[in-house]
């Protein structure tokens, strides 16, 4: 975890950087003579490949599980695999679900809707003849017919 933040103003540009404490120590930033930013930003691959232990990371760009929950992006098409379950838990809390359905007509969606209920009632006409009661079958049969003249229409 990031405990040393330090920020670094040139001209109209701002950088930050996070590191924890191990990596702060061994950048000798107690020392302020000793470290430039510049260089861990541009320079220094020591620094900007340091995983942490245990630490997901990007195999193709190298991106961290840090660097997604940091800034709230991906650094490219791999990370979508590498970070898929947080990914899926963040988007499982904002959403209803995590599969996009896009918008449905509402025609179509009232016929999704009475299809389904017809199905359901083939099943209690199945039922229904299988036990012998006919009376109730006619009832199921006709309220089937209607609910298809619905669709129809």
């Amino acid at each position: 975890m990031a405990t040393v933040h330090l920020t670094q103003i040139v001209g109209e540009k701002m950088q930050k950087i996070d590191l924890c404490e191990k990596c702060a120590k061994e950048k000798g930033i107690s020392d302020s003579m000793a470290f430039s930013l510049t260089d861990m930003l541009l320079g220094d691959e020591t620094t900007k490949n340091h995983i942490h232990e245990g630490e997901l990371s990007c195999p193709q760009c190298g991106f961290t599980e840090t660097d997604f929950k940091k800034t709230g992006r991906l650094g490219c098409p791999a990370c979508y695999e590498t970070f898929s379950e947080i990914i899926e838990t963040i988007l499982k809390d904002m959403h209803k679900g995590v599969v996009h359905k896009g918008k449905t007509p509402k025609k179509f969606a009232k016929a999704q809707f009475y299809q389904t209920k017809i199905k359901r009632l083939q099943e209690d006409l199945k039922k229904a003849v299988a036990q012998e009661k006919y009376e109730e079958a006619a009832t199921i049969r006709d309220e089937i017919a209607q609910l298809e003249n619905l669709i129809k229409s």
